[in-house]
């Protein structure tokens, strides 16, 4: 009996066990149903906080040209081999025509992906009076957008003028001891000598924030002329082509006219400007895909058929059904040729431009977009983020 009851005790522990390690989840791989790590891309998040006092026109006119130029190189920006993403949002200060009670400042487009709508709200700038208050602008910059909370991402406040950076009731040193405190930086970029920029508190505020102070010449052009801009602007009015806006009708038309009318406002500012536009629109970070359908299809975030009738795209509603898919698919390839082909001629046009300033080195000053990128160089060191050589 004794041995009995021992083969008996022996059988339910090892039958237990059994059942144990069938129930254990394996340390070689996660259950089916566990929670996968987020596979949010890292951001790069700017807040661009404009002067738009009497004499700032230059300012604004370089932002307007060169903010497509930005674009390009942060569509080639990686942390770890991860493509990151752009957030940008946009302040003006220092203009009379707003709410003195206010600070005359105005948060103009809060942080988005939107490109198009920068543009358009960065062309409907106007320059007027002038009390230029940088500690204020910076603190609301701080307070009302929505700051990533993630350390993986960057962030960074980019303010230029031109008045004394001290000027009105906030403390503009204090702000940015804050700002640095919830790793945020502070850019500063002063429109006139850097002697004076030093003199009146610009070189101060970015040290104590962490930022990186430059001073720049407003009134210098906004873009370089080459041999390639011509072609470029012909390849963008093929690319426009492409765009299957979707939604309602007057959506639709909206979006539309918004994509062109921020083609001619490049265009006015010379072909350069127009140029580092078009390339832009041939890059990752030009999604239009809440609105186009051939950008959402392509970025796998909607299909043709989960669109409603009064939903699609003008072009489509006018085909038979049997039809809609095809022409859908010859507007994806003839999208990812033109990219690629705006791709590889802005190579050619970026090593024109590259010999061209090489050449104009001893004789020309900074401009906007040569002092942000700069300042995103120095600070993508901090965050590991690797930038295209200049």
């Amino acid at each position: 009996m004794r041995c009995a009851r021992s083969a008996l005790v022996l059988a339910l522990l090892l039958w237990g066990a059994w059942t144990w390690a069938q129930e254990k989840p394996s340390s070689q791989s996660a259950p089916s149903n566990a929670k996968k790590p987020s596979q949010q891309a890292p951001c790069v998040q700017i807040a661009i906080l404009l002067d738009t006092s009497n004499s700032m026109d230059g300012l604004i006119n370089q932002a307007r040209a060169q903010i497509w130029k930005i674009v390009n190189q942060m569509a080639q920006a990686k942390l770890q081999g991860q493509e990151v993403e752009l957030q940008v949002a946009l302040f003006q200060y220092g203009n009379d025509s707003l709410p003195a009670e206010k600070g005359y400042i105005e948060l103009v487009v809060p942080f988005t992906d939107d490109l198009d709508l920068i543009s358009d709200r960065l062309f409907g700038l106007t320059t007027n009076g002038g009390q230029e208050y940088c500690g204020q602008v910076i603190q609301e910059a701080l307070r009302r957008l929505k700051w990533s909370k993630r350390e993986v991402d960057l962030k960074m406040i980019i303010i230029a003028g031109n008045e004394p950076f001290t000027q009105g009731p906030v403390d503009p040193f204090k702000v940015c001891s804050e700002a640095i405190k919830r790793d945020i930086t502070v850019t500063t970029i002063h429109c006139g000598s850097y002697e004076e920029g030093v003199q009146t508190g610009w070189a101060r505020g970015a040290r104590l924030a962490d930022g990186t102070f430059l001073n720049i010449d407003q009134n210098a052009p906004v873009a370089i002329a080459t041999p390639f801009d011509r072609k470029l602007a012909q390849l963008n009015e093929e690319l426009n082509s492409t765009y299957l806006f979707y939604g309602r009708l007057e959506e639709q038309q909206k979006r539309r006219q918004l994509q062109l009318r921020q083609d001619r406002n490049s265009a006015a500012l010379g072909r350069g400007a127009l140029a580092n536009r078009v390339a832009a629109k041939a890059s990752r970070l030009y999604s239009q895909a809440s609105v186009d359908l051939v950008d959402a299809v392509m970025e796998g975030k909607l299909k043709l058929e989960d669109l409603p009738e009064d939903q699609l795209p003008e072009q489509l509603r006018k085909l038979p059904p049997e039809k809609r898919k095809q022409y859908l698919e010859q507007m994806i390839q003839k999208r990812r040729q033109l990219r690629k082909q705006i791709r590889e001629i802005n190579k050619k046009r970026e090593q024109y431009l590259a010999k061209k300033r090489r050449q104009m080195a001893e004789k020309q000053q900074n401009t906007f977009d040569d002092a942000v990128l700069q300042a995103l160089r120095k600070q993508a060191e901090r965050k590991q983020l690797e930038l295209p050589k200049p």
